[in-house]
């Protein structure tokens, strides 16, 4: 059966966006970024099998996607950006299994961590964050539609998608069907080909299940994606993310799923981001930019090298408190999101001494104003204006020589995020601002408040809500320093409580009442009290 496709309509570009470019895994080429919708956005980046506790390669597609849906709301645009949890999987009953406990009881302490890491990472712009088994009647639904297309069959509560339905499988990773690594054991015996996947799995004695038209069972990983996508961007929409590792064999049958289900493409533009291994630390604050590696030898590489939980990653909890979520943030804005990253904690410990630099910067911002770079700024104060769009930002090139400095540096900024969003270039120009800041303040002695010239002082704090305004679109400088570790912070500690009580309020809704009552008795144990009201829960510490 031929797949046939609905080409995607072209709208033009809106005049108050520049041309933004994204390499996109499909074609294999950087392309300008037209959204499917005039103004809006939609993103699916693909989230973790929560079955043990996240490691620092789970932080890189969210930090890189959250910085670049603040990218893409700086130029105009309504983002609705997507990040799944798979909580049903192997992986999951293995765990469960292994540890005694239920299979959600494992999914809720491990997307407690998950979540627990973002907020201390500064990941806060994911706008829905749905879960597999929350999204059942979806899935089974979307099975049901390929099997009456004759995309997909069913075989003894097994349903497999037939890859030879689709001529244009392997187009995303230029990989063929033969390629596909299907299960093997019982499952093998029932395809009408190696290359089919499964889309639902048939229950096995005391595994969790749901009910189907074809028995009870559970979905498969591929499937859940293609649903959840489905039902909150829709069948198409813009930008799906992933790392590396999930061109083949996820995203390749999200493609055939989706699109022989649809008849169009499921979205137009591919980003994959480099995956994470361990080696020798690299220069930081320098020019220098660090190559996209786009090729399949250098994936391969890659995943060799790759960190994962497999390998025996883990303690991302622990290099927090260590480190701090804004050092380990800045470490992986210093790469182009496509390059391999290089991690070790002495790669940190340089990215923080580069970090030392800005704060010097604001610690002396505060001696010469009085106050600190972090405040939110004053609307009646114009220099303090905060920036929200991109046309707010612009500088008055011509009122000082610093003014027109820091101008040039603002549109090199800015021009390497516009292509394919290069934040490593765009860190340089960071450093580039600094020097020019320091260099300023010491030939106009602005720290001394007699020499200093009420004009001069002016055109510093302009410039200086310039490196807020570019710095802001990384994520970075957002809270002091000293509150970046999660005991420090009180809107953090406050998130965190938050999100537990949510966690419990669903065990109990789903009558998980063992969960319920481990979130209640972890926190006691910490000191921390809950208090259910009418109007809601509340807490505090004792």
């Amino acid at each position: 059966m031929s797949t046939v496709l609905e080409p995607i309509a072209t709208p033009k570009t809106s005049q108050t966006n520049m041309a933004i470019r994204i390499y996109n895994t499909l074609t294999k080429q950087k392309e300008t970024f037209e959204p499917v919708q005039p103004g809006k956005v939609g993103i699916y980046l693909c989230g973790p099998t929560v079955y043990k506790e996240a490691h620092i390669g789970h932080m890189v597609g969210p930090v890189i996607f959250d910085c670049i849906k603040r990218y893409l709301t700086y130029n105009g645009y309504d983002v609705n950006w997507v990040v799944n949890i798979t909580d049903v999987d192997d992986k999951l009953i293995a765990q469960s299994q292994e540890r005694g406990i239920s299979m959600s009881q494992v999914a809720t302490e491990m997307t407690m961590d998950y979540c627990a890491n973002l907020l201390a990472m500064g990941v806060d712009q994911i706008t829905h964050m749905p879960k597999a088994t929350e999204n059942m009647d979806e899935i089974i639904q979307f099975i049901s539609n390929l099997i009456d297309k004759d995309y997909a069959y069913a075989v003894e509560g097994d349903v497999f998608f037939d890859v030879g339905r689709d001529n244009q499988y392997g187009k995303l990773s230029n990989r063929s069907a033969d390629d596909q690594q299907g299960e093997g054991g019982g499952a093998a015996a029932k395809k009408r080909s190696p290359s089919d996947f499964a889309l639902w799995k048939s229950a096995k004695s005391g595994e969790p299940s749901w009910d189907s038209p074809w028995g009870p069972g559970r979905p498969g990983w591929h499937i859940e994606c293609s649903a959840m996508s489905r039902r909150i961007l829709g069948e198409t929409f813009d930008i799906h993310g992933g790392g590396l590792d999930l061109v083949f064999p996820h995203h390749e049958n999200e493609v055939a799923q989706s699109e022989c289900c649809h008849g169009k493409p499921m979205a137009k533009y591919w980003m994959h981001n480099g995956l994470m291994r361990s080696g020798a630390a690299g220069k930081v604050g320098g020019r220098g930019d660090r190559e996209a590696n786009a090729d399949e030898a250098a994936t391969a590489d890659a995943e060799a090298g790759k960190i994962s939980r497999s390998k025996g990653a883990g303690g991302l909890r622990t290099l927090i408190a260590k480190q701090g979520g804004e050092r380990i943030r800045f470490f992986l804005m210093r790469t182009h999101y496509r390059s391999t990253i290089v991690f070790n904690e002495e790669g940190i410990e340089e990215a923080a001494t580069g970090l030392e630099k800005f704060y010097t910067l604001f610690e002396r911002y505060e001696r010469i104003n009085g106050r600190s770079f972090y405040l939110q700024p004053d609307a009646d104060d114009e220099d303090r204006a905060l920036i929200r769009l991109r046309s707010d930002g612009q500088l008055d090139a011509d009122t000082s020589d610093l003014l027109g400095e820091i101008a040039t540096y603002r549109d090199k900024f800015l021009a390497a995020m516009d292509d394919d969003f290069n934040s490593g270039a765009a860190v340089s120009e960071l450093f580039q601002i600094l020097s020019a800041l320091n260099k300023f303040v010491d030939e106009k002695s602005l720290e001394d408040t007699q020499q200093r010239q009420a004009d001069d002082l002016a055109s510093f704090n302009r410039a200086v809500e310039t490196l807020r305004e570019l710095s802001a679109l990384l994520g970075l400088f957002m809270k002091p320093a000293a509150t970046q570790a999660a005991g420090g912070n009180e809107e953090l500690t406050d998130g965190l409580a938050q999100l537990l009580i949510k966690i419990r309020q669903d065990a109990r809704a789903n009558k998980d009442f063992s969960t319920a009552d481990g979130v209640r008795d972890g926190l006691t144990a910490l000191g921390v009290v809950l208090e259910d009201r009418k109007e809601g829960t509340t807490w505090k510490v004792e």
